[in-house]
């Protein structure tokens, strides 16, 4: 098992209990507990969790508010979906995240995968040791708050209006800071796919915002479970046509799959 499936192993033992202990770990695991204890020793460096004698526990900043915004709805499907997503961006990519449950598990994969990326590197120029693995640019609180602690990754934060139902910033304010950033991949969350409207969502001050950052990017990555596709929601983000790449599990069907893909999206079923 890799260091980054481990990580990724530890965290969501962590997040399902609250706590982890060593032993206990190593057991889930398969690995020995001085493996834990280096992972674990790792993961408090990058400030993804706390530890304690003989264990860890959840990094309060972390992992209170995105546990109360997660539903555990294809829990499973959308933390392989953000981990293949998190595959696909480059180093040093100015990264757009809008709101959603997906999003806040590609923003966990990116965090890992940044602090996975500096080991066994050797020695680094100090200039490269400063700079951000990543440069994620988001409207939803839940997610700079994960991030805002993670000092491999430069957070920047839209502004606006915070909605409590989704934790998303919206509003003139958001719309001006998006105005003013250019992105390289855009990564949205949505709440229905259908073929001949587009990507949706429930609210249309989040829709306009999410029509901001595929505006804004070189390349739109969509990512939801197989749910979502073919569903309607209230609000219309965009077209197909500004979909570069759509990422999700294996129970989207094989039709829909060839209809978008002859439509030139690239799909990703994980």
């Amino acid at each position: 098992m890799s260091k980054h499936d481990r990580w990724s192993k530890l965290l969501e033992l962590l997040a399902g209990e609250g706590r982890i202990e060593v032993d206990d770990a190593a057991a889930a695991l398969d690995v020995s507990p001085a493996t834990i204890r280096r992972d674990l020793d790792e993961l408090a460096e990058q400030q993804m969790l706390v530890r304690t004698r003989g264990g860890a526990i959840a990094h309060g900043v972390s992992y209170e508010l995105p546990l109360r915004y997660k539903s555990s709805r294809h829990a499973s499907e959308k933390q392989r979906i953000a981990t293949a997503v998190a595959a696909m961006i480059a180093d040093g990519d100015v990264v757009g995240l809008n709101g959603g449950t997906t999003t806040t598990e590609v923003a966990r994969a990116l965090a890992l995968r940044a602090g996975g990326s500096r080991e066994g590197r050797g020695r680094r120029d100090p200039a490269e040791t400063s700079a951000p693995a990543f440069t994620v640019v988001t409207n939803a609180l839940n997610i700079a708050g994960e991030l805002a602690v993670r000092p491999q990754v430069k957070i920047v934060v839209t502004g606006g209006v915070a909605r409590p139902q989704t934790y998303e910033l919206v509003g003139p304010l958001t719309v001006g800071v998006l105005n003013e950033v250019v992105l390289d991949v855009a990564v949205l969350g949505v709440d229905g796919v259908d073929p001949q409207l587009g990507l949706m969502t429930h609210q249309e001050d989040e829709a306009s915002v999410s029509r901001l950052f595929a505006e804004r990017a070189r390349r739109v990555i969509v990512v939801t479970d197989s749910s979502k596709m073919g569903r309607r929601a209230f609000a219309r983000i965009c077209g197909l046509d500004r979909v570069d790449v759509l990422v999700t599990d294996s129970g989207l069907p094989a039709d829909t799959a060839a209809r978008l893909t002859d439509a030139g999206i690239k799909v990703h079923a994980v």
